[in-house]
């Protein structure tokens, strides 16, 4: 790829690349390498928001790649110490989760039955999602480095800052939480929760400390996983212990990052370059929460679609809002294969534009692309289609030299329609009875079809839809016309270019299916 386009591209990954190079220089200079942190907190089961953290890290990574040959690393961190607050609304056997609210989620039963505790289960989910993109990732635990001492070096340093670090904290605080706030919690001995109790007596060189439980004194060390941080702090601590340049956080972070910034600063580092992307909405538009599990899940989208296509919907505008729902999943997939189509034909600064380039690291595939998603899924329904066997037979009516093996995004994409159709679609269908002069347009375009050949270009089938509508009172609003027919024949307002739909699906086949629907419903 020429520099000079590498270089004055607009492409947002390598904007933020060339900012973080220029912001930290020196830094990077002396360290000989770059750290990309991005944070999950393993409250409830892993969604896609998190997936995105990583996925628009990786695009960055990708990015310097081409810029700079520099040593490079990307930490998944996990906040896996903190106490659970609230049962997640998503989580079979969830008595186990009430029973032990408070605890660190790695010190409580795992209600799947599956793993050591629940915050080991949602680890490993995460980390089994993200391998299955291939990411580069190095995996830490807030747990284990804090229970193996990782971070005491770094817990001396906050306990030696304790004073800075509560001027930075205190003024954010309502009057009442200041008189008890601490930036250490102390593990319970007793009943094994974590505690927000208010410090009475510190040592700043031991790291002993004497919090006060409700008039009954607990005594403990900072060190060796006895106490963890408050998460403002934490965070900061994390960025102080591992030297991060870069983490991406969600905008409802902002302020917490300012905090954040300030603490590591006070600690005796600069904190790491940030980005602040927009949150994902679900179809109301209320926020995503791995709480609440609302959106669409990790497991859902990739019944629905490929891995490429998510990347690519975590591509555009990370700074602009993005609602996340099953009905999102087939544009996406057709906006994939829209620009797969593009790319060849594309100069290297637009393909450098193109979302695929970044979803591919670079080098995205050639396949040549037969039909949209949004075809296949009304050839599922038309059909019947319960296997992909059977929408290959229709493919191969019309394109008898395409082989599965050599077009594997197609194939891939007969499995997931059958999938998304099954679920999504055909539960929601709901097919319209037409009207005496509804019923006599559609009878008349049956007999128009009924006159033209099979091998008719699509085009030419399209036009003829058309012109049947335009005789037929629709001249006016062929919107109402297409609507019609996708309603009565579909059971759906929108639906494909009937021109290429009769193609694909065959000339006989598609008239007897309006045959069937329009005497039927």
């Amino acid at each position: 790829m020429d520099k000079n386009i590498i270089q004055s591209t607009s492409s947002w990954p390598f904007v933020e690349i060339r900012k973080l190079l220029k912001d930290r220089n020196e830094i990077i200079k002396k360290k000989n390498k770059i750290t990309f942190q991005t944070g999950y907190g393993p409250s409830g089961l892993p969604h896609i928001g998190t997936f995105g953290e990583v996925a628009r890290t990786t695009m960055m990574i990708n990015a310097l790649n081409h810029i700079e040959k520099i040593n490079h690393e990307l930490i998944a961190f996990s906040d896996d110490m903190d106490g659970l607050r609230k049962v997640p609304d998503n989580i079979p056997n969830d008595q186990v989760l009430k029973d032990n609210l408070g605890k660190p989620l790695t010190d409580i039963p795992d209600p799947f039955k599956k793993y050591n505790s629940f915050g080991e289960h949602n680890n490993e989910m995460l980390k089994k999602f993200l391998n299955k993109f291939n990411f580069k990732f190095i995996f830490k635990s807030s747990t284990e480095n804090y229970k193996t001492g990782v971070f005491n070096d770094s817990l001396l340093r906050v306990l030696e800052k304790y004073e800075d670090v509560m001027n930075i904290i205190l003024p954010t605080l309502r009057q009442e939480r200041r008189k008890t706030y601490c930036p250490f919690l102390p593990i319970c001995p007793e009943t094994g929760k974590v505690l927000e109790i208010s410090l009475l007596e510190m040592d700043k060189k031991t790291g002993e400390v004497v919090f006060d439980n409700n008039g009954k004194k607990i005594e403990t060390s900072i060190l060796n996983g006895k106490c963890k941080l408050q998460w403002k702090v934490d965070w900061a601590m994390r960025w102080f212990t591992f030297d991060v340049d870069f983490e991406m956080y969600g905008k409802d972070l902002t302020e917490s990052a300012i905090l954040s910034n300030k603490i590591c600063k006070t600690l005796g580092k600069n904190p790491p370059h940030g980005f602040a992307y927009e949150l994902f909405l679900d179809e109301k538009g209320e926020k995503i929460s791995k709480s609440k599990g609302n959106g669409i899940s990790i497991e859902q989208w990739l019944r629905y679609a490929s891995p490429e296509s998510l990347s690519l919907y975590m591509y555009p505008n990370p700074k602009r809002a993005k609602k996340l729902y099953a009905e999102v999943v087939p544009k996406t997939v057709d906006e994939y294969l829209t620009c797969i189509e593009k790319y060849s034909s594309q100069k290297d600064k637009d393909q450098i534009l193109n979302p695929v380039w970044h979803v591919h690291n670079g080098k995205p595939p050639s396949e040549k692309i037969v039909m949209p998603f949004s075809m296949l899924l009304n050839l599922v329904g038309s059909s019947n289609a319960d296997n992909k066997e059977i929408l290959w037979k229709f493919i191969n009516r019309f394109h008898k030299e395409i082989k599965p093996k050599d077009y594997p995004i197609l194939d891939g994409l007969t499995e997931y329609a059958i999938n998304y159709f099954k679920d999504k679609v055909e539960p929601n269908k709901k097919f319209k009875k037409p009207s005496a002069s509804e019923k006599k347009a559609l009878d008349n375009l049956v007999i128009k079809l009924s006159e033209i050949k099979q091998n008719l270009k699509p085009e030419e089938i399209q036009t003829i839809v058309y012109a049947t509508g335009k005789e037929n009172g629709y001249e006016e609003n062929l919107r109402d016309w297409f609507k019609l027919i996708y309603e009565v024949v579909f059971g759906e307002e929108n639906g494909p270019r009937m021109g290429y739909f009769v193609s694909f699906f065959g000339l006989k086949e598609t008239i007897e299916l309006m045959k069937d629907k329009i005497s039927n419903n």
